[in-house]
């Protein structure tokens, strides 16, 4: 099984920087086109990947540059995370407050809605 391992390596090797390749945008791509790239990456099959992992690619500085390390991406933010979706909740809140309208329904006065009250129609 171990004599199999190096094939194994190369393998994985080759189809990690196959895939990065693939949805790394083109405007991230250096010195070649994407598509000359995936030729280099599947055609020398040890040489191919590591040239692209180490000079394929615009990576982002790592340490302490003065850009602070890594560049940040932007996102997705939960929606109880998010102020701009709480601000306009708040907004919509007092929106209808304003209306004299609390949502509608029946409620005890509790807050709870009424539900499957036998005698109401």
């Amino acid at each position: 099984m171990l004599r199999y391992l190096p094939f194994l390596l190369i393998l994985a090797l080759t189809i990690y920087a196959f895939i990065d390749c693939l949805n790394t945008p083109e405007e991230e791509v250096k010195h070649l086109p994407k598509a000359v790239w995936v030729l280099i990456i599947l055609l020398f099959s040890i040489v191919g990947p590591v040239v692209w992992l180490f000079a394929g690619k615009k990576r982002a500085a790592v340490g302490g540059g003065f850009g602070g390390g890594r560049a940040r991406r932007t996102q997705w933010v939960a929606p109880d995370d998010n102020p701009e979706f709480l601000k306009s909740l708040r907004d919509e809140q007092d929106k209808l407050k304003g209306r004299g309208d609390d949502g509608g329904g029946d409620r005890d006065k509790d807050g709870d809605r009424d539900r499957d009250k036998g005698d109401q129609p």
